[in-house]
Formats: C-alpha cells, sequence, structure tokens
C-alpha cells in the first residue's frame, strides 16, 4: 500500500493533475490520495472536456471528470504539477503544443514536478530534462538521454525541483519523495 501523510502539511497548496485519456489509474489516484490527505488541493487538467478514461495496464478502467480544460488552464494558478504515466497519456500530450506549454512554464518557474513511468516523455518536449538525473519506465532511457538527462534504474530519483520513479511498483517511495519535495515547495512558498 502506497504511503501516505496525514498531516495537513500542504494545507493552501494547489497541485494541477495534467492527464489525458490513457493514464495508468494508479499513477493518478494513489499520489492524488495522498497529496489530498496532507491537505493539498488537486484538480484534474485535461485537453478533454468533460472526462477523462484511465488504464490498468492494457485494460480500459474508470473515468474521471476533468476539472480544469486545459484550454483554461494557467500554470500560475497551481504550485505543483503530477505527470501520471501510462503509454497513450504522456504520448497524447507531448503533441499538444498547449500540454507542452503548460509543462514548459512549470519547468521554468522552478515549481516542483512529480511524474512517474511514461510521464517524463512530456517533460522532454517541455525541454525540462536537460542536465537532470531522473529515471522512467525503462523504454524511455534513450528519450530521456537523447534529450540531455541522466537516465539511472532506481524506484526513485529526486533532482532539484523534480521526482521522477519508473512504474506503479515504485508509487510508496514515488509518493514519499512527492510528498517531501512537495512540502518543502510549499513551506519556502509561504515564508
Amino acid at each position: 500500500m502506497p504511503t501516505t501523510i496525514s498531516s495537513s502539511s500542504l494545507d493552501g497548496m494547489k497541485v494541477a493533475i495534467l492527464v489525458a485519456d490513457g493514464f495508468e489509474q494508479a499513477e493518478m489516484t494513489e499520489p492524488r490520495k495522498a497529496l489530498e490527505l496532507a491537505g493539498a488541493q488537486t484538480q484534474i487538467v485535461s485537453p478533454l472536456d468533460g472526462s477523462v478514461r484511465a488504464w490498468k495496464q492494457l485494460e480500459p478502467a474508470d473515468t474521471f471528470e476533468v476539472d480544469v480544460p486545459l484550454k483554461n488552464a494557467d500554470a500560475d494558478d497551481f504550485d505543483a504539477l503530477l505527470l501520471p504515466g501510462g503509454v497513450a497519456n504522456p504520448d497524447a500530450l507531448r503533441i499538444n503544443q498547449k500540454a507542452v506549454a503548460f509543462v514548459r512554464a512549470f519547468v521554468e518557474s522552478g515549481k516542483p514536478i512529480a511524474a512517474i513511468c511514461h510521464g517524463p516523455w512530456t517533460l522532454i518536449d517541455a525541454g525540462g530534462v536537460r542536465g537532470r538525473r531522473m529515471t522512467s519506465w525503462p523504454s524511455l532511457r534513450a528519450d530521456l538521454h537523447n534529450a540531455g538527462a541522466k537516465w539511472v534504474d532506481k524506484e526513485v530519483v529526486v533532482d532539484s525541483g523534480l521526482v521522477t520513479s519508473r512504474r506503479p511498483g515504485d508509487l510508496p517511495a514515488f509518493i514519499r519523495e512527492m510528498t517531501t519535495m512537495f512540502e518543502l515547495a510549499h513551506e519556502a512558498a509561504i515564508h
């Protein structure tokens, strides 16, 4: 069971969860639950209006309501970004100019970003991986290397405001490090 934080350490923090259809359900729901338990406000941002469909590996899963359509989203309204994986989800996001610009705004502002599995694909197109130490689903290794990242095979990697993990099995470590990183950024922002 993924690690959760039960304090109010993230009270008032707003976290964007950027997804398109085909995201890996546990990679969105488990981190979201942990963030909300810690007091954060999470909002699903998507290029799709209405709802988005998750997947559990290769099978369609639940649908989730979109809180903020991407066309109306502004990175300035959020304090942090969560990029779940799944293959279809980041593949659709990385060819959407508004999605790439949204992610790039987080990269350029230095706001914390957490990406798991195939989630870093969108970061490549947003110019957010060069010189970074990262991990991901193993098939992204060459893509990340070619974009200038140093890829390592570890369950979780933290590098200056960026936390990455490989797969759903890494969720406990991912959630722990994401929450810690978001707490530090939130504390710095309010002091």
